[in-house]
């Protein structure tokens, strides 16, 4: 991750720190990802495994990942996982290649370093991020 990233990650926990909010929401949309690992259940499940390891979140349960959906514009795995703070889940559109990523903990967590792992993980080609304290 560059320094810039870094620099906006400790921005936002300090801002955390500062507004005591109850929790963080982050929704990461991931584009033209590996279609490979997209549709691979157990690499899926790994992924959420070292993510919690990452962000020294502790997993909850075993991770959901179900593969459904009729309509091919949007059928695709689903994943959760109930972590002690919240949750993590995302849906995984096979046909536009997308991920989309949400991270909920009432624990603070750096944004940027979550978007650049899967980033990396599933190689996209680039993603959106959005951050929102919640109250």
């Amino acid at each position: 991750m560059t320094s810039e990233l870094e620099q906006k990650d400790a921005n936002y926990l300090a801002e955390y720190r500062n507004k005591n909010p109850w929790g963080l929401t982050v929704s990461i949309d991931l584009k033209n990802c590996n279609k490979d690992s997209m549709v691979d259940a157990e690499y899926i499940k790994q992924f959420v495994k070292d993510l919690c390891e990452l962000i020294d979140m502790k997993r909850f349960g075993d991770t959901t990942v179900v593969n459904f959906g009729t309509n091919e514009k949007v059928s695709g795995f689903s994943m959760t996982q109930l972590i002690e703070t919240s949750l993590i889940s995302a849906h995984f559109a096979n046909a536009s290649r997308a991920i989309y990523l949400d991270v909920f903990s009432c624990k603070a967590f750096p944004p940027y370093k979550v978007a650049e792992f899967a980033k990396e993980r599933f190689e996209a080609s680039e993603y959106g991020i959005n951050i929102n304290f919640r109250y």
